[in-house]
């Protein structure tokens, strides 16, 4: 659903200002609270990151799957968030198994922070 992606420059920018910044091995994510009954998904992979765009595209490709996978974990969480993925080369050099268990550590993170009142 279109309504369920970031799609705007301003919205990116939103969330990279005030969201809260969260490193894994093969992404890193910036999670934002909204006001939503839903979470909402933005998804980059720079040239200088992941490189040319045969494989900006995949990288792409595998954080969407990822974060669909994650629906139940997502489900589960108290609030609704603006989450961009900003792809690492390394994303493209790993198993999927891998990149799935990276996304659930930082979902982890985010709950954790959630419950003890800390969020972004």
């Amino acid at each position: 659903m279109k309504a369920h992606h970031l799609r705007g420059h301003n919205d990116f920018q939103k969330v990279y200002k005030n969201g809260k910044r969260y490193e894994g091995l093969f992404m890193t994510a910036f999670v934002l609270p909204n006001r939503l009954l839903h979470h909402r998904l933005g998804i980059t992979a720079s040239r200088k990151a992941v490189g040319k765009a045969v494989q900006r595209n995949r990288a792409k490709r595998l954080l969407r799957e990822i974060f669909h996978l994650h629906g139940p974990p997502l489900a589960r969480l108290r609030h609704s968030y603006d989450v961009v993925l900003n792809a690492k080369a390394s994303l493209l050099r790993t198993r999927f198994a891998l990149s799935l268990e990276d996304f659930e550590r930082i979902l982890a993170r985010v709950a954790s922070e959630e419950s003890a009142g800390r969020t972004a």
